[in-house]
C-alpha cells in the first residue's frame, strides 16, 4: 500500500511538472511572442515562470508529497527549505540590537519597493548599501522579526547576515526540540526577554534559486562556519555568556539542508 501511494505521488508530481513546462513554453511564451519582440517575450516569460507559475507549482507539489517534518531550517515563500537555524540568543530586543551594533553590524531595511530597487541598483553597480533588505524567510508561521548584516569589502554582493525570530522564553523552554516549538505562531510583545532564534549565513555573490530560478544572493554552503564566526565575534567582545550547543528540531546530523552543510546544532547563549 505504501509503495502504491508513493508511486501515485510521483506520478502526480511528474504530471504537474509536464503541465508546468507546457504552460510556460506553449502558452505563456507563445502568447507573449505573438505580441512582443522576441527578447521582451523571453523576459516576460521568465518573470511569469519564475515568480508566478513555478512557485505555485512547487507549493502544490509539496502538498502532494505531504512534507510535515519538524524543521530545523527556515522556509522560503515557495515552501522550500531556506537557511538553517543555527543560533539562539536570550535577551531583550534592546540587548540584541546593542550586541550587533557593537560588532559593527547594521539592521537591515524592511523589504519594500523602494528598498528592493535600491538593492537591485547597488547590486548591479556594485555600490555600497550597508542596510540592504533581506528576502523574507519564514519560521513560526511568519517572516523574520529583525535582521542584521555586515558587508564584506563594502560590496552589496557579499555580506555576513542573520535573521531572527522572537519566541516567548517560557514557551521555548517547555517545547524545545518538539513540533510545538516549531509550529508556534505567537509573536512576543514589547521589549520582553525572549529567545531570538536565528539563521545566519554568508552571502557570496549572485545566484538563482533552485526549482523556481528566481534571482537571489548566492550563499556559502558551510552554515556551521558562519555560526562559528558570529559566536566568536560575540564572545570576543564579551557580549554573550553561558554558551552551549543543542540539537534543533528532529535529528538532522551532518547532512545537507537545501544546499547547506549543517550539523543540526544550534548554539544558544545569553545576551549581556
Amino acid at each position: 500500500m505504501r509503495l502504491l501511494k508513493r508511486l501515485f505521488q510521483r506520478l502526480l508530481i511528474f504530471g504537474l511538472g509536464i503541465f508546468t513546462v507546457w504552460l510556460i513554453v506553449f502558452v505563456v511564451f507563445e502568447t507573449a511572442d505573438r505580441r512582443l519582440p522576441w527578447m521582451l517575450a523571453v523576459g516576460l516569460t521568465y518573470g511569469i515562470a519564475a515568480y508566478l507559475i513555478l512557485p505555485r507549482a512547487i507549493r502544490m507539489g509539496l502538498k502532494v508529497l505531504q512534507r510535515k517534518l519538524v524543521p530545523s531550517f527556515t522556509v522560503t515563500g515557495d515552501g522550500l527549505p531556506g537557511d538553517p537555524v543555527n543560533l539562539a540568543l536570550i535577551g531583550t530586543l534592546r540587548q540584541l540590537r546593542a550586541a550587533f551594533a557593537a560588532l559593527g553590524w547594521l539592521e537591515a531595511d524592511r523589504l519594500n519597493l523602494a528598498s528592493s530597487w535600491g538593492m537591485v541598483r547597488a547590486f548591479v553597480l556594485n555600490s555600497p548599501y550597508p542596510t540592504a533588505p533581506f528576502s523574507t524567510l519564514y519560521l513560526f508561521g511568519r517572516g523574520q522579526d529583525i535582521g542584521f548584516q555586515k558587508a564584506i569589502d563594502d560590496s552589496p554582493r557579499k555580506r555576513h547576515h542573520i535573521r531572527f525570530w522572537a519566541l516567548e522564553l517560557a514557551r521555548a523552554r517547555n517545547t524545545w526540540g518538539g513540533a510545538d516549538f516549531w509550529l508556534n505562531t505567537d509573536r512576543p510583545l514589547g521589549d520582553a526577554r525572549v529567545i531570538w532564534v536565528g539563521a545566519g549565513t554568508r552571502d557570496t555573490g549572485l545566484s538563482l534559486t533552485k526549482l523556481s530560478f528566481q534571482i537571489t544572493h548566492a550563499t556559502d554552503s558551510d552554515a556551521n562556519a558562519e555560526r562559528s564566526f558570529i559566536v566568536a565575534e560575540l564572545m570576543k567582545n564579551q557580549l554573550i555568556v553561558d554558551v552551549t550547543a543543542v540539537r534543533s528540531g528532529q535529528r538532522l546530523p551532518a547532512e545537507r539542508v537545501n544546499h547547506y552543510l549543517t550539523d543540526g546544532e544550534i548554539t544558544v547563549a545569553r545576551l549581556l
